[in-house]
């Protein structure tokens, strides 16, 4: 059924999907604060059930998203130091320029890292392509777990309809 709260959480589901590709908020979180709002609006049993899927869904693209662009990059042999180092650049980029700074420092950062280690562009350039490939799983990870939690719940807002 359409209501003024399905289509403000869709909406919000929205702007946190386009969080996720736009790194301007936390998309993540705010697909999952939505389905949150929801069940707190709902206040019944499948209002809860979605709310537990989408919490362990949240949990697993959260903890997933932390390790296998990791494990990634340290089976290519970019040293944990250099990868720290590149997320502190991250850091400082998405504030210095907005939208790109964090990929986009943690990428040149870790070229410039690999290039000072290696003395030379052919291995600097092999761990820049994995870091390019570890944000593209990030970002396809939260996607995808982004989905699966609108999905859950478009697919219980049917069910549930009167």
């Amino acid at each position: 059924m359409i209501t003024a709260t399905n289509v403000i959480v869709l909406l919000a589901m929205l702007v946190g999907t386009v969080g996720v590709v736009v790194p301007v908020l936390p998309g993540l979180f705010v697909v999952w604060g939505a389905t949150l709002v929801w069940a707190f609006e709902r206040q019944d049993g499948p209002g809860w059930l979605v709310l537990g899927i989408a919490t362990v869904a949240y949990a697993a693209g959260v903890v997933s998203q932390y390790l296998l662009p990791g494990r990634r990059m340290k089976s290519a042999g970019v040293d944990g130091w250099i990868v720290a180092a590149a997320l502190a650049v991250a850091v400082v980029g998405f504030f210095v320029v907005p939208l790109v700074g964090a990929p986009l420092g943690f990428v040149v950062a870790i070229y410039l890292l690999e290039r000072v280690k290696h003395r030379e562009h052919a291995a600097a350039w092999r761990a820049t392509r994995q870091a390019i490939r570890a944000v593209a799983l990030n970002v396809g990870i939260e996607l995808a777990t982004a989905f699966a939690i609108i999905t859950t719940w478009a697919v219980a807002v049917f069910l549930t309809r009167p």
